[in-house]
């Protein structure tokens, strides 16, 4: 493939809303072009996680380089041309990766379900790609299904994203339909890239992988200069030198070569070791010309989501750390830190990008490393100004000071966008003013679809708010969000006390004027959760030394009467007043035993 012209090279990406075809639609390009030989094709072949493949969603990136014939007839007049397809996650919590992805990119075809139309996060990537000054090229797909409206989803696509739709492709990425009319299309639309190779090397990191072997892959789109085998370089954001070992195409296998021009996207190895070395955004140079600048737009990765995960048994707390030390080989994003928990021992505080990859990796650790694992509610970091003048980051509600010591908190807010059918408006108006929200504004794109913003505390939508867009709008509903920035909130640590002592892994940090409703449910939740004892279990909920709820789990009785089948009354009376006695006992060194719904139920209280 070294053999192409700059000038007949093409690298485009792939954006799409979750579930609206995107790697089924890479499946058909690999396939028609015959990059993958047929015995070795299967369904979302760039999908190469058990996890991804199960739900059908992209987590990591992936590069590969195609080698098409154009048709004799067509704009590339039957000439070699180089595809260089880099498939991106869609979901939110991996933005960051997406807008570095599609920087590696000169256009992007927007997928868009014929049936379904345009969604959250079909807007969210749209607004990334033209962000990055990509050529889009709208493909409406699933035009073969019944519920199909084509006229429909291209309104939506030229008023909702303002991108002419009139000569959209219309195609099934499942059959293949459309499909070779795209490949023309990306030639004769998509630019070729910019770049001198003689220039000072500068090439982007867009993600990278860990090899046991190789150490840290990384795969790279050269922007300027040229990448050779053996060269000196040095990673400008971590200040990291090595030596280019290998370097190379994927197809999707690696493809060995001795350089990397201006405009081409390939891998890169260094035998470097630690995963984190290498971030995503970075940019490479040669050691001995290094590049005066490195390119724009690198941000170190920031958790926004925190959690507890402690092991059931506590021998496998070891087992824990070994399996978040190898997830993180291939995940730097993943953030721990030790933690302990009286109610539940020695465990991890771990930072996630957002809910998906929380979800992900827990399942992970479950399925992969045979883990029985328990996680604590989600927070957000808060940020604690003391009357010191101290400024404090805070993950977790323990570690929360004393609030005489507090001058303010402030927490990280968002910006909401929800499509909806104009029907449920009313519904998610009601949900969203429950979750705190301020209402922005809302325009429709459609007769049948309109988009609401909103601005909302990043720890309501946590808890259980996507739950309640979908129940709210019967499943139609979609969103979409991004960080803006902090406010302050008057918020108050909220204590769960079981057996008149705190369980610190289901405290809270919640709104001041919530406290009561919230600690008041959450009560009510754990009475119908914790089984019986043979003693009563007092529930309170607490803020500071004041008691807001209180429920009884009431004592379950042992039949000590059972052996008494007649007899003096006074024999009986004796035996109570002996199970008395110990009950009494039994309270003062009883330990409750907390199942894990427990700890599940501060999601599920409204």
């Amino acid at each position: 493939m070294q053999n192409i012209p700059v000038d007949h090279i093409r690298n485009f990406s792939i954006i799409a809303h979750i579930d609206h075809g995107k790697s089924t639609l890479a499946d058909r390009i690999l396939e028609l072009t015959g990059t993958i030989a047929e015995r070795d094709m299967q369904s979302q072949v760039l999908d190469n996680m058990e996890i991804e493949r199960e739900r059908g969603i992209t987590i990591k990136s992936q590069t590969v380089a195609i080698r098409y014939q154009s048709r004799p007839d067509g704009p590339g007049q039957g000439d070699a041309y180089l595809f260089n397809l880099i498939d991106t996650p869609g979901h939110v919590d991996f933005s960051y990766e997406v807008s570095r992805a599609l920087e590696a990119c000169e256009g992007a075809i927007l997928v868009v379900d014929a049936a379904q139309g345009v969604q959250a996060q079909t807007i969210a990537n749209t607004y990334l790609a033209d962000a990055a000054g990509l050529t889009i090229i709208p493909f409406l797909n699933k035009v073969d299904l019944p519920g199909a409206d084509v006229a429909r989803a291209k309104h939506e696509i030229e008023e909702g994203l303002a991108i002419p739709a009139a000569d959209a492709l219309e195609g099934s990425a499942k059959t293949g339909l459309g499909v070779p009319e795209l490949l023309e299309r990306i030639i004769s639309e998509v630019p070729a890239p910019a770049g001198d190779p003689k220039a000072p090397l500068k090439a982007l990191v867009f993600d990278s992988y860990f090899d046991a072997y190789r150490g840290v892959i990384a795969l790279v789109r050269v922007v300027e200069g040229t990448l050779k085998s053996g060269d000196g370089v040095t990673f400008m954001a971590a200040g990291l030198r090595a030596q280019a070992e290998e370097i190379g195409l994927r197809v999707p296998a690696h493809q060995p070569c001795e350089q990397l021009e201006a405009g081409e996207v390939g891998y890169l190895i260094c035998s470097i070791k630690d995963p984190k070395a290498v971030q995503v955004g970075d940019t490479v140079t040669q050691s001995a010309h290094p590049a005066e600048a490195p390119l724009a737009g690198y941000q170190a990765v920031k958790p926004m989501v925190y959690t507890g995960l402690f092991p059931v048994e506590s021998d496998q707390y070891e087992p824990l750390r070994s399996a978040l030390d190898k997830l993180t080989l291939n995940d730097p994003s993943l953030v721990y830190t030790p933690e302990s928990s009286y109610a539940l021992g020695f465990g991890f505080r771990v930072g996630f990008l957002g809910l998906l990859h929380m979800e992900v990796v827990k399942e992970r650790l479950e399925r992969e490393y045979q883990l029985d694992l328990i996680a604590t509610a989600p927070s957000v970091e808060y940020r604690v100004y003391t009357t010191a003048g101290e400024r404090l980051e805070l993950h977790s509600p323990q570690d929360l000071p004393d609030p005489a010591s507090i001058e303010r908190i402030e927490e990280p807010c968002l910006k909401l966008k929800i499509i909806t059918p104009p029907d449920y408006i009313g519904a998610i108006m009601e949900l969203c003013q429950q979750h705190r929200a301020s209402y922005e504004n809302i325009v429709y794109l459609s007769p049948t679809s309109a988009e609401m913003h909103w601005r909302m505390p990043l720890a309501e939508l946590i808890l259980n708010f996507y739950d309640g867009l979908k129940s709210g709008s019967r499943g139609f509903a979609t969103m979409d969000y991004e960080l803006d920035g902090y406010q302050e909130s008057k918020l108050v640590k909220l204590d769960i006390l079981i057996g008149g002592k705190a369980v610190d892994a289901l405290s809270l940090i919640v709104p001041a004027e919530q406290a009561q409703g919230k600690g008041g449910a959450l009560a009510s939740k754990l009475k119908a959760i914790i089984p019986r004892q043979l003693f009563d279990v007092p529930i309170q909920a607490a803020v500071g030394g004041r008691v807001l709820a209180r429920q009884t789990v009431k004592a379950r009785r042992k039949d000590v009467l059972a052996k008494c089948y007649g007899g003096d009354i006074s024999r009986k009376r004796k035996l109570l007043e002996k199970q008395k006695a110990g009950k009494k006992r039994m309270k003062q060194i009883g330990n409750v035993e907390l199942p894990q719904e427990a700890f599940l139920a501060v999601l599920q209280t409204d």
